[in-house]
């Protein structure tokens, strides 16, 4: 090699600038959608204190202190006291725990059956899809909350019946999504090849199919969410809910907060601004999901 020759520098493959970690690529997302990151810390926050409502609430929801009735916001209640001297914090954290296990309950109920219902009826066909998307088309002319309603009062107001019906509900939705995604799966190259190689229908579907689908079920589910938490608060505020003394955001809006507005506004300014924001916080995660997860978005 002469003496004026120019050395390239050895490149390690496995250190290109393209190539980030787990870490880097998280934090990368943070900046470039930093709103949708404080939602996603505000909602894992919500899912925090649902789990440990038990050690963070500082009095019990149940627990009444009757020459503290309807106290304004102070530092003893920063949220105040109700009609019967329970503290209106302590509840909103045990009110989280209840629209969690609601909404989480009937977003896995929708899944479950929307997914099934969708990969099935947009891969078989037929007079089984027909029937399926008719029955769901029956659903569809009914708003979410009055078939909600109409489930509860046959089966009864319970935690699990209130996850049930706004799940079943839910799930024709999500049927009509995964089906859409199966008709544009079921013509890939891929597909064919799988079958001229002898997979069975189950194989297909479930190996094959659902893989693919399973992100718009994801991004469908994730913007579901937020409104599962408003039909729950709703159910509530309606007495269909969650029976008491168990809190609930909607049944505080209801009971206290209608009843004493003017006396004591903060028994519903507070969990009414819980509500929002939370709701607020899924949508923008739902978004953010749809963003990441969509093909058609990753361009953009």
């Amino acid at each position: 090699m002469s003496a004026g020759a120019i050395t390239q520098p050895r490149t390690d493959p496995f250190d290109l600038p393209g190539r980030r970690t787990r870490s880097e690529r998280i934090w990368r997302l943070v900046r470039r959608r930093p709103v949708d990151a404080i939602g996603a810390v505000f909602v894992l926050a919500t899912v925090f204190t649902a789990i440990f409502a038990d050690l963070i609430a500082p009095f019990g929801y149940a627990e009444q202190e009757f020459a503290s009735r309807l106290m304004a916001p102070s530092a003893a209640h920063w949220f105040g006291t109700d009609s019967l001297g329970r503290d209106v914090l302590s509840r909103i954290i045990y009110g989280a725990r209840t629209s969690m296990v609601a909404s989480t309950l009937a977003t896995v109920v929708s899944g479950v059956i929307g997914g099934f219902l969708g990969v099935t009826s947009g891969f078989i066909g037929g007079k089984y899809d027909l029937i399926v998307q008719r029955i769901c088309d029956s659903f569809h002319t009914i708003p979410l909350l009055l078939m909600a309603m109409i489930l509860i009062v046959a089966f009864g107001g319970s935690l699990l019946n209130v996850a049930l019906a706004l799940g079943l509900v839910g799930s024709m939705r999500v049927d009509r999504v995964i089906r859409g995604s199966t008709l544009a799966v079921a013509n890939t190259p891929y597909l064919e090849a799988a079958i001229s190689l002898g997979a069975s229908t189950n194989r297909l579907m479930w190996r094959h199919i659902l893989p693919n689908v399973m992100a718009g079920l994801i991004v469908t589910l994730s913007i579901q969410f937020g409104g599962y938490i408003i039909a729950e608060a709703g159910l509530s505020f309606l007495g269909l809910g969650v029976p008491p003394p168990f809190p609930s955001w909607g049944g505080m809006l209801s009971n206290d907060g209608r009843a004493h507005f003017l006396r004591a506004p903060w028994l519903a300014i507070a969990p009414g601004v819980v509500i929002s924001l939370v709701v607020l916080a899924t949508n923008l995660v739902g978004d953010a999901m749809r963003d990441i997860l969509d093909p058609r978005q990753r361009g953009a």
